[in-house]
């Protein structure tokens, strides 16, 4: 857009260059608005019948000087014209005139569009773009409704309760978008529990399922689910989240990592958040946010997005917007600095302590831990070191050393990093920005795991997971700090 002149709601004074089609029915909606238009056309035939409709028209050439001069007192000029070479003519006069006018004009290409704007218009519309863009949110538009039917009728088919099932060790994505889905359910008069298998271990999330009230109910067990009609799995594609059950309804924003079958099933990977999908349902079924629902799926498309400096959308910025004004941001704030326990604490200062950095990669040894959710915290954490754009901290708790990436070197992929430094050894999950692994500790190490042995199973921990994520990373590991 031009620095000339921006469009404000007190510009009353319209101009249409060029009245075919496109521009007759910009004057007529101009016109229903209450505005005062001119319109110049050089179809003098044209010009009569836009008369008989009560509308001001006057007959002229766009391409002579005295069309700018006519329109030089007028707030907003559209130069719409299917004649685009009388359109570059009209623009060309009306800035050569000196006119600060708001101009609006019609291209055929991107081409005459460049052209246009070198000329000195502010906005260039070409109508085949516009027509394409209009047919796909149409589409898009129709494709959500029908599915939110198919939705409400996975819903409805439930006899007793529905089981609204988060991924394990649930992030604030996957409880917002149950929140959510629980809001939607309750209007169509289903009775739905949100539930979870493992623990909430990050103190983020236990603080975000806290202060917003969400009522969650821990399962242990395959068969925990059978005492549900209906299941519903949400932010739920991660391998280790596997349920034992047939599955009714599944929306995430990543295709599931295992084959699932599912009777409604809606995945859209060009979306960051399944917070922001269920943001697009509360609205197609009507669901007013409450201050809660709002705050949980606003935090949700954050925390996943990072605060929208990770592969965020249009669509996942739209949501935000909607969800904003509904939102306690007071709440978001303690959400988002809940007090460290303790254990993470010690974990973090043993993480800082036991370093080595090798080039922009620090990977870290915190020794034996008891919450190894805290591995994760203190690897996000120093990924806030200068200099730093990717961490691993591991630990061994249960016969098993457990470890937490994070990167935000946009070369890297953390999650491929890791499932190729221990493919043969251990479990990895993740993706681009953050990833997890788990290796048994004996196969690892290739000792018995006893008390006696602790620190030996360290020491050869220590040497071999560094080895291997540095290989990994592309740096050898032994000469950092």
């Amino acid at each position: 857009m031009s620095e000339r002149r921006a469009v404000t709601a007190s510009m009353s004074r319209y101009a249409i260059l060029g009245c075919g089609s496109v521009g007759h029915a910009v004057a007529e909606e101009l016109d229903a608005q209450g505005k005062d238009v001119l319109i110049l056309d050089k179809d003098e035939s044209r010009v009569e019948a836009l008369r008989d409709q009560d509308l001001n028209a006057r007959h002229a050439d766009i391409r002579d000087t005295e069309a700018a001069e006519a329109v030089a007192d007028h707030d907003v000029v559209l130069v719409l014209s299917s004649d685009v070479e009388a359109n570059k003519a009209a623009v060309g006069a009306i800035r050569e005139g000196g006119g600060e006018q708001f101009v609006v004009a019609r291209a055929s290409d991107p081409v005459s569009g460049e052209e246009l704007a070198e000329l000195g218009a502010d906005i260039v519309i070409n109508p085949s773009e516009v027509i394409a863009e209009s047919a796909l949110r149409a589409v898009e538009t129709g494709e959500l409704e029908h599915k939110a039917e198919q939705l409400a009728a996975a819903i409805e088919a439930t006899d007793g309760r529905m089981a609204i099932v988060t991924h394990d060790n649930p992030s604030p994505d996957s409880i917002a978008s149950a929140v959510a889905l629980a809001a939607i359910a309750e209007k169509l008069g289903v009775d739905s529990e949100i539930v979870y298998f493992g623990d909430i271990g990050h103190q983020e999330n236990r603080a975000f399922a806290n202060l917003l009230d969400v009522d969650l109910v821990g399962l242990e067990g395959p068969s925990a689910l059978a005492a549900y009609d209906t299941v519903a799995l949400v932010d739920h594609s991660t391998a280790d989240s596997a349920v034992e059950h047939d599955v009714d309804v599944y929306i995430d924003h990543f295709e599931p990592e295992v084959e699932l079958e599912a009777g409604f099933r809606d995945v859209r990977t060009n979306v960051s958040a399944t917070s922001t999908i269920l943001t697009k349902y509360i609205q197609e079924f009507d669901v007013k946010p409450t201050e809660e629902i709002a705050t949980a799926l606003l935090y949700g498309i954050r925390d996943e997005t990072l605060d929208f400096k990770r592969d965020t959308t249009p669509a996942d910025l739209t949501a935000a917007a909607y969800l904003y004004p509904f939102a306690n941001h007071d709440t978001l704030e303690q959400v988002e600095s809940p007090s460290m326990s303790p254990e993470t604490l010690d974990v973090l200062a043993e993480a800082i302590q036991n370093r080595e950095v090798q080039g922009s990669h620090l990977v870290s040894n915190a020794g034996f831990v008891r919450d190894r959710d805290a591995l994760a915290q203190a690897a996000q954490h120093l990924l806030d070191l200068e200099g730093i754009t990717s961490t691993a901290v591991f630990g061994i708790a249960d016969d098993t050393i457990h470890l937490a990436a994070r990167s935000k070197d946009i070369r890297m992929n953390i999650g491929n990093v890791l499932g190729k430094a221990f493919e043969d050894s251990g479990e990895a999950a993740g993706h681009s920005t953050q990833a997890t692994v788990e290796i048994p500790l004996g196969i690892f190490t290739g000792i018995e795991t006893s008390t006696d042995n602790r620190e030996t199973l360290l020491s050869l921990a220590d040497e071999a997971v560094k080895a291997k994520l540095f290989d990994a990373m592309g740096v050898e590991s032994g000469n950092g700090s």
